[in-house]
């Protein structure tokens, strides 16, 4: 676990020495953990020279997987102290990557509501894992993507997101947005199956219907390797145009966000739960609250 700890450090920082700072030790050995594990994974997670540190595809792969694991070690203190402590219930809630702020903020004020009778924890996963682990029972309720297919589920609309084409910057200096056939000529990003949304599989085939045929799929990528394909000049992806966004995160030097003058995609997103959990079951007074706190959809 220790070594996921590094690895997770290096990873957001993407440099050495301000991971080292940020885990109170020194670089030099902070590099032999890295390796140390890379070892034990028979796995390159980072490409390493003098001016730049990057993830390779081992390593975006594995981030996720990290992130997950040492959340689960990091959630068996609250686990155990909810076996064994009568009277306070502890709830899960699960958060897909790329939250607003804003309705992070949200959820906090949730949680400090409910704090007296429920603790509230964050549970982080993909939508279509959050979805599942709504339906198995495993999570109280989630922050989802739409669009939702599953009939035992409520929705409650609590953010949309406008979404925007990420472009390589160079090819599209000076300007401040950007048309459909101006794409034309690049390909569109397929995002590998285990981060890709099911709005966005919508989105791909919205712009095959628009003329936009060409595609690059990942497979053993992240968010950042998108980045990385955009960056190189010949494809485009969608993200959102909120500056705010944690996903302006994953820019880097030679892409950019424009709006659309002919097209507004938007991403909506939903808290879900199951439905035979309220009315008369265990997830009613914390779903009433829930009303309450998300009332007002955010519109961004």
């Amino acid at each position: 676990m220790s070594h996921l700890r590094y690895f997770i450090a290096v990873a957001e920082e993407l440099n050495f020495s301000a991971a080292a700072r940020r885990l109170h030790m020194a670089t030099s050995p902070l590099s032999r953990r890295i390796k140390d594990l890379e070892r034990e994974l028979n796995h390159r997670l980072f490409e390493r020279d003098t001016h730049r540190v990057a993830l390779t595809p081992a390593g975006e792969a594995l981030l996720p997987l990290a992130r997950d694991a040492v959340e689960q070690v990091n959630s068996i203190p609250f686990r155990l102290r909810e076996a064994t402590r009568p009277g306070r219930s502890t709830m899960f809630v699960g958060i897909p990557s790329g939250v607003h702020p804003s309705l992070r903020e949200l959820v906090n004020t949730l949680a400090e509501r409910v704090g007296e009778w429920c603790e509230l924890l964050r549970w982080p996963g993909t939508s279509k894992a959050l979805v599942t682990g709504v339906v198995e029972g495993r999570l109280a309720f989630a922050l989802a993507r739409l669009p939702i297919g599953d009939s035992a589920l409520d929705l409650l609309p609590v953010m949309s997101e406008r979404l925007g084409a990420v472009v390589p910057a160079d090819r599209f200096a000076g300007r401040d947005s950007v048309a459909l056939v101006d794409l034309a000529d690049l390909c569109f990003v397929v995002a590998p199956q285990e981060i890709r949304s099911a709005y966005f599989d919508q989105l791909d085939r919205e712009m095959f219907e628009r003329g936009i045929r060409k595609r690059i799929k990942l497979t053993d990528a992240g968010y950042g390797g998108i980045a990385e394909v955009v960056s190189s000049g010949m494809a485009f992806y969608f993200s959102m145009l909120d500056p705010e966004s944690p996903m302006h995160g994953y820019a880097m030097e030679n892409t950019k966000v424009l709006p659309f003058t002919d097209f507004e995609p938007r991403l909506e997103t939903v808290l879900i739960w199951r439905r035979d959990r309220v009315s008369g079951g265990d997830l009613d007074e914390l779903i009433e609250v829930a009303r309450e706190v998300f009332a007002d959809p955010l519109h961004i």
